[in-house]
């Protein structure tokens, strides 16, 4: 089997204020881009978009493996902070078994609390794991609801 990487030609570097600046295979720049990822969960590596300052995109990147070294590492560090969704780890205690409530919880970036607004916020994706969004907006992914400790699951229970 023959496999062959095509590279983009492109280059990305930071400006003075820190903005990413996208020199397209033309030369025109495009300051102030935003990457997004179309599927942050299920295939982070695979459909990027370069949004332009305008909310448009730019360029679109099929897979990031086709990106040059050098722009992969800046692309990789906004949207490191973009993608931010704390794995918990462990339920300790919820405030009510209605909704809202609030949630004490260990993640993988610490201890916290959140309030969950509505029962629809906890979404199910493949392979058993789940994506709980706080009222502020904040993520926490659950790789496998099924590793949690005893009592986590059965808190979590009462709100699937």
């Amino acid at each position: 089997m023959n496999t062959t990487t095509t590279r983009i030609k492109m280059d990305i570097e930071r400006d003075t204020f820190g903005r990413l600046v996208l020199i397209d295979a033309d030369g025109v720049r495009h300051i102030g881009i935003v990457p997004v990822r179309a599927f942050p969960l299920s295939a982070p590596d695979a459909g990027v978009s370069l949004v332009g300052s305008d909310g448009k995109e730019v360029l679109w990147l099929d897979r990031l493996d086709d990106v040059p070294p050098e722009a992969l590492a800046l692309l990789a560090q906004d949207l490191a902070v973009r993608d931010f969704a704390p794995t918990l780890q462990q339920l300790h205690a919820v405030s009510s078994f209605g909704v809202p409530s609030t949630w004490t919880v260990s993640t993988d970036r610490g201890e916290t609390s959140f309030v969950l607004k509505a029962e629809e916020d906890i979404r199910r994706l493949d392979g058993g794991a789940l994506l709980i969004a706080s009222a502020h907006g904040v993520q926490f992914r659950i790789p496998d609801a099924k590793a949690l400790d005893r009592t986590s699951r059965k808190l979590l229970e009462r709100f699937l």
